[in-house]
């Protein structure tokens, strides 16, 4: 059946209402008009009156059904990350998802700014438990009460956030943990899943835990050879298990990128979705991409073991645009707006034709994130930062990425190397070193979007960086002596890739405006009835 996603005004907040499609009012309407007028009796005007306005009513709504300017069939899932050393407003990113057409959100923690700033916005959240909490809810099922009082049933309840899912730590069982967190994830799971039963909140919140695709292998090399690592075999099959008792969805995170970056003998073309790469055939099925073969490789997995239709939610999945030779705008754009095909298509693989939900990483880039796995970590968002779009990305019906709206920014200045300043001066090496130990400079690296700096850039862009992260202080820029100055000129671009930042003024962005109730604005219903009022006094004088 299809559904479609009508965004309403009542009482100056936004709600969500699921409507049939036109044909199935259209069967209420005339019946409900055929017994009106099947009368033997003379029409009352008040008779007449009512089959006026559910005519209009009809009417109306079949147009706002044909043009689909406010009719979303399902739209965009994001993973909204918080670590960033000045992030942007929760309301202006709230307001940003909305006009993007995001309407799911993945959060890796109960940050309350940003839940209170998703309550009766109509976006579906999926709330995350960082691991270093595993170990405390897994040892108490109080302890996860307690987490579920204060970070899902007080933001439902009053707030109206919308919390479909507790994502019940992130990836716990990659091997560069070492086990840390093999033990505990299955407890905390179940105590989780325990308190939402408890709270009464069981059936409208599910719990689940967010894992890597390394949980799962193919011996063969190919989608049908999959099944659960051998080292967390018995787990898995006890996590899967509990999660289809429970009417839960498995989540697992994707990376074509990984697979690129892991392996310098990976056919590139294979990492995306425009059909480019030479095709692997296994069986009766057809893969011309990573993602096609990874994801059946986990169903294969789930059948064999007995789970052949548990939901599955791809919890991340994108490609970075800096941070390593493959991590730039162009690749990044070519395979977001493959999968925002895919995703409008509806298109699946061939082991699970209908797509899953799909959470893309990330909405905005964070400079303080780990570099662990990469320097290009740092550059997983669609959106610069600030909410400034990477790159142009088709939507679908005429729409297109949409910048963030409000945000206010620190002086337009810089602070850059000195042009008497002497590279040979010892000061610069170590003054790089300290503004690239409390400022992101991963962007400097090889292959990255800075990496064709000289040496004198290199000093420019550290110095920059740091000056910027530290809200341009007073006396910053001085920190390195007569090596640098601040330049109101903007030392970056000219042709090339670089970027240099001015960092976003928390304090100062403007409050995003909620917008009236209209017709443009999703407010139907009041529009439709208040035409067909209007029509009725106009035709009877009341």
């Amino acid at each position: 059946m299809h559904r479609f996603s009508l965004v309403t005004m009542e009482s100056s907040s936004f709600s969500t209402l699921v409507c049939n499609p036109p044909q199935t009012s259209h069967n209420l309407h005339n019946s409900f008009i055929l017994q009106l007028t099947s009368s033997s009796q003379p029409q009352t005007k008040s008779q007449l009156v009512v089959i006026i306005m559910v005519c209009l009513q009809y009417l109306l709504m079949t147009i706002f059904f044909l043009l689909g300017e406010n009719l979303v069939a399902d739209g965009f899932a994001c993973n909204w990350g918080l670590q960033a050393s000045h992030p942007l407003s929760p309301d202006i990113v709230v307001k940003l998802m909305k006009d993007n057409g995001f309407d799911k959100v993945k959060l890796f923690e109960a940050d309350p700014y940003a839940l209170e700033a998703l309550g009766k916005s109509g976006i579906q959240v999926m709330v995350g438990i960082p691991n270093d909490m595993l170990a405390g809810i897994a040892s108490s099922v109080r302890v996860a009460e307690q987490w579920v009082e204060k970070n899902v049933s007080h933001y439902i309840s009053n707030l109206g956030v919308d919390i479909r899912y507790v994502a019940v730590g992130n990836e716990p069982f990659l091997k560069t943990y070492a086990d840390k967190f093999t033990q505990i994830t299955f407890p905390a799971l179940q105590n989780i899943q325990a308190a939402l039963i408890k709270a009464g909140l069981g059936r409208d919140v599910k719990a689940t835990v967010p894992l890597n695709a390394d949980v799962y292998q193919s011996d063969s090399g190919a989608p049908s050879g999959g099944d659960f690592r051998p080292d967390i075999h018995a787990l898995m099959l006890s996590i899967v298990k509990f999660l289809s008792d429970n009417a839960a969805p498995l989540t697992i995170n994707i990376y074509p990128f990984l697979s690129l970056y892991a392996d310098s003998h990976f056919p590139l073309e294979f990492a995306f979705f425009d059909g480019g790469a030479t095709p692997i055939v296994d069986g009766p099925a057809t893969y011309t991409n990573v993602f096609d073969a990874n994801y059946d490789t986990l169903i294969t997995a789930l059948e064999k073991n007995g789970f052949p239709n548990l939901p599955v939610i791809v919890g991340e999945i994108g490609w970075p645009t800096d941070g390593d030779a493959n991590a730039n705008p162009r690749l990044a754009r070519r395979f977001n707006q493959g999968l925002i095909a895919r995703i409008n298509g509806g298109r699946g693989t061939p082991k699970r034709p209908t797509l899953p939900d799909i959470y893309m990483f990330s909405l905005l880039d964070e400079d303080i994130k780990s570099i662990d796995p990469g320097n290009f970590e740092r550059h997983r968002g669609v959106f610069h930062f600030d909410g400034v779009v990477k790159y142009p990305l088709d939507l679908g019906r005429g729409r297109n990425l949409t910048a963030a709206k409000g945000v206010r920014y620190l002086a337009r200045q810089w602070c850059v190397m000195a042009p008497d300043a002497d590279l040979a001066d010892p000061g610069v090496g170590a003054g790089m070193s300290t503004a690239c130990t409390y400022a992101d400079c991963t962007s400097l690296g090889v292959g990255s979007s800075c990496g064709q700096l000289d040496a004198r850039g290199n000093a420019s862009y550290a110095f920059n960086m740091y000056y910027q992260t530290v809200n341009q202080q007073k006396g910053a820029c001085e920190r390195f002596g007569k090596l640098s100055v601040i330049t109101r000129i903007d030392p970056g671009y000219h042709g090339g890739s670089c970027r240099y930042v001015i960092m976003i003024d928390s304090g100062k962005h403007e409050v995003a405006k909620k917008p009236r109730t209209s017709a443009a604005d999703g407010g139907v219903a009041g529009f439709v009835a208040a035409t067909a009022m209007v029509v009725v006094q106009l035709v009877f004088g009341f």
